[in-house]
Formats: C-alpha cells, structure tokens, sequence
C-alpha cells in the first residue's frame, strides 16, 4: 500500500505539483513526503499545488490565493493568533495568579449567565441560522464529532488515562445539578497539528481545520475538485446533484447506514447529505442553508445556461458558483453584520463601504488566515440561540414545536418539517440579547448526543486549552487602555456584573477572554459585546485585504463588471428566501428582523430581485429574450 501511495504521489509531482508542508508552508522534499507517508499523516500535514495561474478564479482547495504563498488559503493551514499564547508547563491550561488553578469553567458559567428563556424583540431565529452557517465556512466539525462518536468517555473511568480527554467537571453546588447524578461534562482536546501528528509535541499546540482560511462556501462546494465532481457536480449544465422527495429539491442523499446523521429515527427517517462536506449534516442552521443554497446554486445555474446556452459545464459551474458566494458575502458583510455590530461603526472601520462601486484594497503581504480568536468568541452566539424550535405555516398560523437541541444529526426529520420549519425562521424571535443564556443550550446542548452539554461551557473551557490570553490583555489590544483593577473595567463592564466576576477570580488579571465577553456591555450602536466587535472587525476587514478573489474588487480574475456588481449588491436575506424557501411567498424586507412596523411582511413580487442578464454572453449568437433572468 505504501509502495502505491508513493507511486501515486510521485507520478503527479511529475505533472508539475508541489508538496507543502501544511504548517509552514515550505516545500518537502521527496524524503520528508515518505516520512509523512509511514506516518499516515500525509492528509493533515500535506498540501499539494499545482502551479499557480495569476489568471486563474478561485480554486476549490484553496490554494494560489496568495500568489506569494501558494498553500494559505487551503484547508490544514494554522491560523493565526492576536496575541501570544499563555499556557502552563506542558502546555495545561494557565493557572491563576495566585498559582492555583482557574475556577471551575461551569462555576464561571451559572454565575455569569443566568438561564431562563426570553424572546427577542427585534431579531428573528433566521439571523443566529446564517451567522452559524457562515462561521461553518472557516470550521470544521471534526472536534465535536470527535467526543460524541470517538470518545464519549472521557466522564467515565476510562477517560482518566486518555489524554484526549478534557471533560468539564461539575461542583457539588451546581444550580442544577446538584439535584441530580451528573457531575462531569464530556469534552475533548481540540485537535492541533501537535495531536494530528504534523508538529512535535513539545511545541506550541496549534489548533488544525479541515476547512479552508476563505469565506467561499466550502461547506456547499468542498474543498477538492476530485471529491466535488464525484459527490456534488452533476456535470451537466453546471448544476449540483439533486434529489427530489415530498415534491422538494435535496443535495443528494448517501446510500450507506454509516454516516453523520445519529439521531435519526430510523426506518422513517432516512435523509442524511452526501455532500462533500460532512458538516453539512450538523446543527439546524447551517443544514437548513445547506439545502437553500444548493438550490440557489442550480436555480442560477439553470438561468446561466438558458441565457448562455454556449458555455460548457465548467463555465457555468464554477461562474454560478462565484455569484452564489458573492451573494452570500453581501448578506454576510452588508445585511447580517451591520444588523448586529452597526451600520456606521462598520463604514466607519473600513469593513463596509457606503457605495455601490468596486472597492479595492488588496494587500498579497496579508496572509488568508482566521484568527484563532475570531470563532471562538462568536459563539457568544450561544447566548441568543433560542432552544424552542417553532413552527408556522404559510398564512403565519403557529403549528408545534420542537427542541432545536434534538434536530442535531437529524438531517431526516427536515423531510417532513421543512417548509413549516423555514415559515418560523423569520417568524419566530431570536433569543432576547442579555445576559441569560437558554437552558437547553446551557444543560442538553447536543440533545440526546450526551447525557448532559453545557455549550457556554465548553466554550470557555476551550479558550483555556487554546491558551488565549487573559481578557484585559484584549481590552488592551482593543482599546489600547491598561486594566490593572477591577474597577477599571467599568467603561466595559456594567457595576453588578463585575461583583459577579469577582466571585470566580480572585485577580482582574484572571479573567478568561469568554467570561470577559459574556458580562460586557454592547459596543455603542450595536448589539453585540465590545471585545467581540473589536476581534470580528479585526478579521472582517483581513478577509476583504487578503483575499485575492474577493467580490468587490475591480481587478481579480474573472471579475465582475459594474453592472454584474450592482445586481449582487441587491441581495438580501429576504430575496434569497423568496427564491429557495417552501412555501415562502411572503415576507418582511428586512428578514433579520421581526416583522412589525417600518417591516411589514409583503409579497415576495415586491421584493428587491437580483437579476441575471448582465451576465449575458453576446458571444453565443443566440436570441434568449424570453428568458425571466431574475432569482
């Protein structure tokens, strides 16, 4: 097998590509590939490119992103860290101050977050569904999927020997469970390319993805040409594979019984994606606009080849692919971040611009990386996912719901359920923004994956496995500003919340990044905390620098024209529903938002729709004025 491997890499290095090692980016020599070959680590710890055409558009795995730096930008490159690690000997979690260890993470948690449910009055649950599909895009799902299937051990007695095993462990005064048998939460080690095999272990743990750096929909399109045109490309009229059941278009479904989708209730429900990210068969959000945008992308592409009737299957393909991107960016950077962080904060940052023309501010100096701070402190997010699933029909009449938490690897109850499900994406609130987190978050978490997940919990506790430093160490690197007390914290922190943190850490200096975020104020015109503004402003502002393929800008391969542009800038939440959701026909404009007055629900014909003819080739000699070009 080792011999065939070899052979197998040796004979496409002879068609010109080139073997990188995945963490530094330098090129391997035959010898160092053989020793990843032995090793079996040549997945993780290998990038091989092919050579890089300036002109060439946004490859699949990534690479040539940077013309200077081939391999970042592809999947299994590190990310980078705002500020140095902290860790303890042997790379353990930091202590306190005092020399003793951190509080205990869920102890930090219920002191921090209460827990109740309480409804927003402006976001709607369609807003925490793309702003988890869209982080998707740069993750993978490898460390939970990790402890739910691999090792679901790690409270049990054999997970006291497996180094892997991190779980988090619950004090006898726990608010719950005290009154209960539970006193220990599954969790495992995020994977680094230390665990992986790729680094040694006596250096810095760096945390590995299987996804690429770039926001272009990995999660729909994979991340290798192979893989995609065996398991997502039709090959014909640059459309995806598609299934129809209940009379509603599906990525394909897999045939084998072993997959992703645990929960669901066999015999009845079946449906379980074969895409190439796996993934995509995760929690609610992103699963749902996996299924809205893999229709988006053959509605378009079915437009293109009428219009252009000429173009190959490539062409359409991989253009189709482009403006579905494109259109999920403008929602992204223009519809769903100003809703959150603020209209004007974000112009005046420099992650937005206020007009419609190109805009170009490439840099090839700054690398397509993600911070490693950038995910972990959006899932803050947790605090305003709501933990009730409510269902409506088309006329908005309330039907049932359901626990969001047990719709987790349950890709076949959607079959039934979801055009009743997409009716109460933008009809049901978000949870309400404060400082109270939903208890099937805060206790279930994973549904019935686990006896019990504190997700809020986890979350911290991996901040401190990835070594973050403490939190004013970010408020400094944000504001600038130097806290050395308590009180100083006053210009972020609200009085009552700080006596809260004081409880937990005995020193300001203490402070975990996500125990920082969680009692924080809400940066001024927006509704989110100030430190997690400042790190998503920080990164938002290096996707749009560093990424050579970026939409907006006048000079990348296979640009947009203008009059391309202006139509994508006409994308919103709203429009993308209209096109691709059951039984939509009617909705309010602003779909991140509740309906109500300003924002009242209208028919979908009135809504703002991206049209197609500009992308018209002339050169295909054939009359097509008929066609109905918009989405």
């Amino acid at each position: 097998m080792y011999y065939y491997l070899l052979i197998s890499l040796v004979s496409r290095a002879c068609a010109q590509s080139v073997f990188y090692e995945s963490y530094s980016g330098n090129v391997l020599s035959n010898e160092e590939v053989k020793v990843h070959l032995k090793k079996n680590t040549t997945f993780w710890c290998i990038n091989e490119v092919l050579p890089c055409n300036p002109y060439e558009g946004r490859r699949l795995d990534g690479t040539c992103n940077n013309l200077k730096y081939p391999t970042r930008g592809a999947p299994h490159t590190p990310q980078y860290r705002l500020l140095p690690p902290e860790y303890d000997k042997d790379f353990e979690p930091k202590t306190a101050k005092s020399g003793e260890p951190l509080p205990l993470s869920r102890s930090v948690r219920t002191t921090v977050l209460a827990e109740g449910r309480v409804p927003d009055s402006r976001f709607t649950q369609l807003l925490t569904y793309f702003w988890v599909y869209v982080i998707g895009d740069v993750l993978s799902v490898h460390d939970t999927v990790n402890y739910i299937r691999w090792k679901p051990y790690c409270c049990q007695e054999r997970g006291k020997t497996d180094k892997a095993c991190i779980p988090n462990i619950i004090p006898d005064d726990d608010p719950v469970h005290r009154f209960s048998s539970v006193r220990c939460m599954n969790l495992t080690r995020p994977e680094s390319f230390q665990s992986i095999g790729c680094l040694k272990n006596d250096t810095v743990p760096e945390r590995i993805v299987t996804s690429t750096p770039i926001f272009d929909l990995s999660q729909i399109y994979g991340m290798s040409l192979k893989i995609t045109n065996e398991k997502a490309r039709l090959l014909k009229k640059g459309m995806l594979k598609f299934e129809m059941e209940n009379g509603k278009l599906w990525p394909p479904s897999t045939k084998t019984p072993v997959n992703l989708c645990l929960l669901n209730q066999m015999p009845y429900e079946k449906r379980c994606h074969d895409t190439p990210d796996a993934g995509a068969n995760s929690v609610l959000g992103p699963n749902l606009f996996v299924i809205w945008t893999w229709r988006l992308h053959n509605r378009i592409a079915t437009i293109l080849s009428e219009l252009n009737p000429c173009w190959d299957d490539d062409r359409l393909f991989f253009t189709t692919r482009d403006i579905v991107i494109a259109i999920t960016m403008q929602i992204y950077f223009y519809e769903m971040s100003p809703a959150l962080m603020g209209f004007d904060n974000l112009v005046r940052e420099g992650v937005i611009s206020p007009y419609k023309e190109f805009r170009d501010i490439y840099d090839e100096n700054i690398l397509p990386q993600v911070s490693l701070e950038f995910p972990a402190v959006q899932r803050w997010a947790h605090t305003i996912q709501e933990g009730k699933l409510k269902m409506y029909d088309a006329n908005g009449n309330y039907l049932k719901e359901h626990r969001i938490v047990n719709i987790t690897l349950r890709t076949g109850y959607l079959v039934d359920n979801l055009e009743y499900i997409t009716q109460g994406a933008f009809r049901q609130p978000a949870a309400k923004v404060d400082y109270i987190i939903d208890p099937d978050v805060s206790e279930t978490g994973l549904g019935p994956h686990q006896l019990a997940a504190d997700l809020a919990t986890s979350d911290l506790t991996k901040n401190r496995y990835f070594g973050f430093a403490p939190y004013i160490k970010y408020r400094k690197l944000c504001s600038g500003k130097t806290y050395s007390t308590f009180e100083d914290l006053l210009d972020v922190i609200d009085p009552q919340r700080i006596e809260l943190l004081k409880e937990k850490y005995k020193s300001v200096e203490d402070i975990d990044l996500m125990a920082g975020i969680w009692a924080e104020k809400l940066v001024k015109g927006g509704s989110v905390p100030v430190t997690l503004y400042c790190v998503v402003v920080e990164q938002m502002l290096r996707t749009v620098i560093s990424d050579r393929h970026w939409y907006e800008r006048p000079n990348r391969p296979n640009a947009f024209s203008l009059e391309q542009l202006l139509e994508i800038r006409k994308a919103s939440v709203a429009q993308f529903m209209c096109a691709v959701g059951d039984t939509v026909t009617e909705i309010q404009p602003h779909a991140f938002f509740l309906a109500g007055k300003g924002n009242e629900m209208r028919s979908c014909k009135q809504i703002q729709k991206i049209n197609l003819w500009p992308w018209k080739d002339f050169s295909c000699n054939t009359k097509q004025d008929n066609i109905n070009c918009d989405i």
